[in-house]
């Protein structure tokens, strides 16, 4: 692996970022989020809208790492049932509604219903997180200190159990043939990203030659808040078990924020330092992104000039196919400048 093909010298960082979803991609812009799903017939669904508004905190520092973990947990929950309810609008009988799902509808109406269940689906999210990852190793890696009373290898000892099971989820997960494809898409967003940020013309050709490997990205994010964890608990020294699983809670956004603020220091510099504390969160990166073919990379470019500002228009602006054709855009009147707008190619 060469680092100078991840952190690229002449290359301009930007603010754009993504996340893959089933079968596309969501790329967000300063103005503009983008979301891209391929389609069973080839053609692409893109739906733009506006990107949600930054408010003070976000210009905080420690502080707007908690908000933008959040924003983005809540956001990408959104985005990814979003993608799901697209395609099952077009693979009706591969994507059909379990029992649940129906009888929430029945219950609250469809739109009611969506929301529930994005509600629900971010805080299972939250409380499986924090039970697996962060309370299930300190409770686990308790039981030593009847064999040791040494501080630091005991978080040394939970630290790594965390990072052992971490591991094992993502490959684990990877195994499955669904998110074998959105790590596919993963990659692209990456390749992609990469070809904009050297001022390459954003053709398949061009972003192939690229890693899927980014500094900025959100896995990254992830091994920075293990790796600082350790450090963090190693000062707060090693109480009872009721303690422990308080302490941690409490000091979690303290240490999403400073995670966030190494994140966005190893996107914009290239010096050994960042190298070196890049690396884990690089590596890591190799399991939860694969190497995306053409046709996932068109959609990747189209998400990514969807959220360029290179015209007046509104929402939906300088999108092209990968022939350079403009693509066709339907707007919704009565909803434009509220949900956003929606077009296939």
């Amino acid at each position: 692996m060469d680092l100078k093909k991840i952190f690229l010298k002449d290359a301009c960082p930007t603010s754009i970022g993504g996340q893959a979803i089933m079968e596309g991609i969501m790329m967000r812009g300063p103005k503009k989020t983008a979301i891209a799903v391929r389609l069973p017939d080839g053609t692409i669904h893109m739906k733009t809208q506006p990107s949600p508004k930054t408010g003070k905190w976000t210009k905080v520092p420690l502080v707007r790492g908690v908000v933008s973990f959040v924003t983005s947990l809540v956001e990408g929950t959104r985005t990814l049932l979003y993608s799901a309810d697209i395609l099952e609008e077009n693979y009706p009988e591969e994507y059909e509604k379990d029992k649940f799902d129906i009888w929430v509808e029945e219950k609250f109406g469809k739109e009611r219903a969506w929301k529930i269940l994005m509600m629900l689906s971010v805080v299972v999210a939250l409380v499986l997180s924090i039970g697996i990852f962060m309370l299930l190793p300190t409770v686990v890696v308790g039981l030593l200190s009847k064999v040791t009373e040494s501080i630091i290898l005991l978080n040394l000892a939970e630290g790594a159990m965390r990072l052992v099971i971490f591991i094992m989820y993502i490959a684990l997960i990877g195994r499955m043939q669904d998110i074998k494809v959105v790590f596919q898409y993963h990659g692209a967003e990456h390749k992609t990203i990469h070809c904009f940020e050297n001022g390459l013309e954003l053709t398949p050709e061009n972003a192939q030659q690229f890693y899927t490997l980014h500094p900025r990205c959100g896995t990254s994010f992830l091994m920075f808040v293990m790796v600082i964890a350790v450090l963090a608990h190693a000062l707060m020294g090693w109480p009872n078990v009721w303690m422990r699983i308080l302490t941690r809670l409490l000091v979690l956004p303290l240490i999403a924020g400073v995670s966030y603020e190494l994140l966005k220091w190893a996107g914009r510099s290239d010096n050994w330092l960042v190298k070196t504390l890049s690396l884990p969160g690089i590596y890591l990166q190799k399991l939860t992104t694969r190497e995306p073919d053409d046709s996932q990379l068109e959609v990747a470019i189209a998400a990514l000039k969807a959220v360029l500002p290179d015209n007046d228009t509104p929402y939906f602006e300088g999108l092209c196919d990968i022939n350079g054709e403009p693509l066709k855009e339907e707007r919704d009147n009565n909803e434009e400048g509220k949900e956003g707008n929606e077009s296939t190619t």
